[in-house]
This record gives C-alpha cells, structure tokens and sequence, in this order.
C-alpha cells in the first residue's frame, strides 16, 4: 500500500516500522508535524513535548542509553539550544539506535537565521543522512536506526522545509517490534568526566574512520550514469532540482549519507566526468570537502548561497537562462504581509505598550513578534527563545548605570517561558534588575500549530497533567510583584503598565487569554467567560479617524471614498478592542 505524505509525515511512519519506543521534541517550524503524527501510536510509542530542544534530546538520549531505540526532532534553530548534549552524545555513542531530525529553514519560511546544519554532524562527529523525497525519509530512518546501533552512533537526520512539507508517495510497511537491549552500567562510555572524554574522543576517530568506509559502500549513496560531460553531486531536495535542470543529460552521484562524505566514490566519480558540478543548498559543505581533497569542482560560484533554491535558481546560475513567465503589473498587487489574527489577545497588549514613550520592547520568538509590525510598531529587538528577559535585563543594568531615563519591557510567550525564560527571569531578581516582563499567556503554543505546553493541562499524548502555574513560578523565582490581566480589556492593562512603571523593581504582567482560534479546553470554559458576537460600525457615527484601523485588526479596513472604516464580519470574533479605542463610540457589539 501506498501513501501520499509529506516528509514529516513520512519520518513519522519509518520511526513507527522502524520499532523506536521513545520520542520528544519541543514544537518548532518546519519539524512540528513529526512527533505529532508519532504520537497516535500511543500503544507503541511513548511520545512528549519537551520544554524546549535540550531538554527534548537529553530525555531521547536516556531512553537510548537504556536500551530503546529513540528519537529528538527539532527546528534547526533547536539544535543551537540542544547543542550541550548533542556534542556530548558524539562521545559517548548510544546503546539503543538513536535518531536526532533537524529541519533547516533554507528562505527563512518561519525562521530568524538560515543556518546549514550539516556542519553539526561534522563538529560532533556524529554520522548523518539526508533525504530528498518522503520515501527516503522514511527508509532513511529506519537505515538510521540500524546503522547507529551497529556503529555506536547518534545519527543526525537533515531535513528542510520542502522536504518537510513536500508530499509523495511512500510505501507503507509494517513495524519491526525491537526488544529493548539490556542496559548496563559503563562508566568509562557514560560516565563524561575529563578523563573519560580524553578516552572516548580516541573512540570517535576510529568510530568516524569505520563509517566512512560504510559511506563508499552504502546503497545510500549511488551513482546514475548518463552522458559523462557533465556530473553532478548533490544531496537532498537539490538532488530533485538538479534531475529537473540537467535531467539525462548529466551523470549523478547522489549522496544520502552525507556524514562522512564517501570520499572515494566521490573521487571515482570526478574522474569519469568532464566537467563536476556539486548543488546543494545554502552552504557548501560538500563542495569545500571535495576541492580540499584536491578535486576540482563547480559549486557556490554559480550556485547561490543564500534563501532556498529551485530548479530555475539552478538553472540560471549555471547555464544563465530563465524560463518565461506571465508578466503582470506589480504595482497593482497589494503587499499582504503577516498579521496578528483577529481577536488575538495580543493585539490589546500591544496597542496599549505602543502608547507607552521613552520605552525599549525586547521581543521573543512566537506569534507576537508580529507586535513589531505596523501599525502597532510595539518591539524593538527579537534574537532567539527567551532572549527578550535576558536582552532587556542587559540594556536595563546600561540604562541604571548612566542614568537614563528609558523603561524596558521584555515580552515573552508561555511556551516560550517554559522553554527558555524562567532562567533569564531568575537573572533579572538576582542580579537587581528593574525590567517589566510581560508573559503573554495565550494558554497554548500558538505559532506552531496549538500544541500542548506544560501550562495546558495536556500532554502531547492527550492525557491530563499538572498545569504550570505561571504566577506561582514567576513569585517562586524572587518577582514580588505579579500581575495578571485580561488583554482585551485596554484600562486592565493601562493601569497594569502605569503600576509596573512605577516601581523600582523587578516586575511581571502576565496576560492571560486563549488564542482566538484556540478549541477550547475544559479548564479554558472553566476561566475564561465568553461572550459571542460581532463588532459592527455605525456608520452615521464614524468620523473617519482610522483609530480603530490602527489596531491592526485584519477584520477592519478603510474605505477610502466613504472615508468610514468597514468591519468584516466573516473574520470579526468580537473581542471589543475597536469598540475600546473609538472616540465617538461608533461600534457596538452585535449578536452572531
């Protein structure tokens, strides 16, 4: 039987057949869909979220080191904050097979860096492969599994975007049910202190030695001849560009197995082509292994380095032709750039912040980085995951030093506290900060899909359990003072802002309501009082001020010869916020 599955799905079902018993990952674009397809085999398969991507590898390594076969997925990103185990983990090897994803954001789809992870499986000297279909993401990671068991490996498995989201057939198999090994106590393997490691980096080398060889002989890097004036090596979703673009008219050498590179098939090959193209995207980790073993090569000077490729970026960067296209007027398409939903609870917070002068926003990763797009304009920094505490605490120690008069506020998700801001919280008490943190409490993880959080009440897996109490864990970490309020009610939160911005000490707002299209939980029906409805506009009323437009409300436009403002009730959810900042009270809330 076959199926069409996207890549993610397809890693999801090889991890299935392949018998793994463990899996976690911290939610993350483009590698969410993994675990969430792996954990409806509830009966097989223990699946979590993990609080964020170390946490997640670290409790995939200790299944492995158990004895299970195991699995971490992660953005690409993820793998900057899991990086402490992963390096650690190239040492000490696995005793269960275990598998880490990484999917690359080539384009920057949903990503703050553009980063090639490929270089990972290098510095940690771990093995690596990469796919460029569905059907090889599920066959890879089943041949994944078996060679880290066999070469005492962590297998680093590279995905991308396209890979991730692309759909192709794949042929469906059955689970292979793989006994639990038995696990025992070795320190000289586990145990990583100085000495030890001094011991197990010898390991390594010869451990990489033994899966080079493997990388010349396995099917997972193949040559197809065609005409011999023309060869291309390439790897995952290039392969498939490069097929469109040079289609028989070259020879390929397609490598799966990218980590060791299989240097001597690599060399082989070079020396019965004419001319050596390598395509890969983004950096060129193949192409700098390949000239420093003395093969001459054509590469990242035709091939871009940066944003993700396609067929026609090849074809244009090596044979300088373009495909037609429709032409059409440009400057009638209108710019439709990302946007807070209607009804975000988000939307209220940083319309009141925005008002607040002589303020600096330090901004985190979630659905409210959008707060810094117009018109609400509400941030000034986003680096990574929990980097707003830590990043307004830095700026505000500068600020007290020279007697500045700037406020900083630093804006955090839940889930994005969980993961990496509780300890930057606990930096700012101890070390006397005086920021404002705002956690933006959406009572789920929004931007990835509405995934469980350890503030949800859920696990991945749909059962009940302990919900994080932000407020209690905020107080826990030294914060006295500890608001809680409704965003969508604007004086709730002016007076929050004007008492945090009174004090002389570390403060917390916490806004709290669900994501607008959020289903609802019982403890969300429990808390949270809904009242159903529509916004309308009184159009007898409207003075054009465009107030409510500067909500940033995609429900509401203006119209420019009416000169009214418009609400359209398809999207409206009625959360009020326009009925809040009308001057002349022109909108009124309807019934559905």
């Amino acid at each position: 039987m076959k199926k069409l599955l996207t890549g993610n799905e397809a890693v999801a079902l090889g991890a299935y057949e392949a018998g793994i018993h463990y899996a976690a990952a911290y939610p993350g674009t483009p590698s969410t869909e993994i675990l969430e397809n792996i954990a409806t085999h509830k009966e097989e398969i223990i699946a979590e979220w993990a609080p964020n991507e170390k946490v997640a590898l670290e409790s995939a390594l200790g299944a492995s080191i158990y004895g299970a076969r195991s699995l971490a997925a992660m953005k690409h990103v993820g793998l900057n904050v899991a990086a402490d185990p992963f390096f650690t983990a190239g040492y000490t090897g696995v005793n269960g097979g275990m598998v880490l994803v990484t999917a690359d954001d080539p384009g920057l789809h949903s990503s703050q860096n553009e980063q090639d992870n490929r270089y990972y499986a290098r510095s940690a000297k771990v093995a690596m492969v990469e796919p460029s279909n569905s059907q090889e993401a599920k066959d890879m990671v089943k041949a994944a599994m078996e060679i880290s068991e066999e070469f005492d490996t962590l297998v680093l498995m590279r995905l991308t975007t396209r890979i991730c989201h692309s759909k192709s057939l794949v042929e469906v198999g059955e689970r292979k049910e793989v006994p639990i090994k038995p696990y025992k106590k070795n320190l000289m393997k586990y145990y990583v202190a100085p000495a030890v490691a001094k011991q197990l980096h010898v390991v390594v080398e010869e451990k990489l030695k033994k899966l080079e060889e493997f990388s010349n002989k396995t099917d997972l890097n193949y040559v197809v001849w065609n005409d011999k004036k023309i060869g291309v090596i390439s790897s995952g979703i290039a392969y498939e560009y490069a097929k469109e673009v040079f289609r028989d008219k070259a020879s390929y050498l397609k490598l799966g197995f990218t980590f060791p590179l299989p240097m001597e098939k690599i060399k082989k090959f070079a020396d019965e082509v004419e001319t050596l193209y390598v395509v890969e995207e983004l950096e060129p980790f193949i192409e700098d292994q390949i000239k420093a073993a003395g093969i001459q090569c054509i590469g990242k000077d035709k091939i871009p380095i940066i944003w993700e490729l396609n067929p026609e970026i090849v074809e244009k960067g090596i044979f300088g032709t373009e495909k037609e296209v429709i032409d059409y007027d440009k400057s009638i398409v209108v710019n439709r750039p990302p946007t807070l939903c209607a009804g975000c609870p988000h939307r209220g917070f940083f319309y009141q912040l925005s008002k607040r002068k002589n303020t600096i926003i330090s901004g985190d990763i979630g659905c409210y980085t959008l707060g810094g797009a117009d018109p609400l304009k509400a941030m000034d920094t986003t680096i990574c995951m929990g980097a707003s505490v830590s990043l307004g605490h830095g700026m505000e120690k500068l600020i007290d030093k020279y007697n500045d008069d700037k406020r900083v506020v630093s804006v955090i998700g839940d889930s994005t506290f969980f993961h990496s801001g509780m300890t930057s919280l606990l930096d700012v008490v101890y070390n006397n900060s005086n920021t404002i943190t705002c956690i933006l409490d959406n009572r789920v993880t929004g931007m990835t899909g509405h995934q469980d959080n350890p503030g949800t009440g859920f696990t991945l897996q749909g059962e009940p359990t302990k919900m994080a109490n932000i407020p209690e864990i905020v107080k826990a970490l030294g914060v006295k003072h500890v608001r809680t309020v409704n965003p969508l009610r604007l004086d709730e939160l002016k007076e929050a802002f004007d008492w945090a911005y009174d004090l002389d000490e570390p403060s917390v707002i916490i806004s709290r309501w669900p994501c607008a299209l959020k289903k609802l939980s019982e403890y969300d029906k429990e808390e949270f009082e809904y009242v159903p409805g529509k916004c309308e506009i009184d159009e007898d009323k409207c003075i054009g001020c465009k107030m409510c437009v500067n909500t940033g409300c995609p429900a509401i436009h203006f119209d420019k010869a009416a000169k009214k403002s418009r609400i359209d009730k398809v999207q409206c959810v009625g959360c009020e916020v326009c009925m809040q900042v009308c001057p002349v009270k022109a909108i009124s809330k309807v019934g559905e």
